[in-house]
């Protein structure tokens, strides 16, 4: 198990039933970097990798 499955195992049960926009996500990834520019790259990352998840791998 990577360290990161337990925040995710934890934002499962604490927010499954949630529903949220992907605009809402974005500003809560702006405030995260925000406060910790150090992720800055990996939150960049992802957010890219979310955008391109249904692109053609050509």
């Amino acid at each position: 198990m990577y360290f990161t499955d337990r925040g995710l195992e934890e934002l499962a049960q604490r927010r499954g039933d949630e529903s949220v926009s992907l605009a809402w996500l974005a500003e809560r990834l702006r405030e995260f970097v925000d406060l910790n520019p150090d992720f800055e790259v990996p939150v960049e990352r992802l957010a890219t990798w979310l955008a391109r998840l249904d692109d053609d791998e050509d």
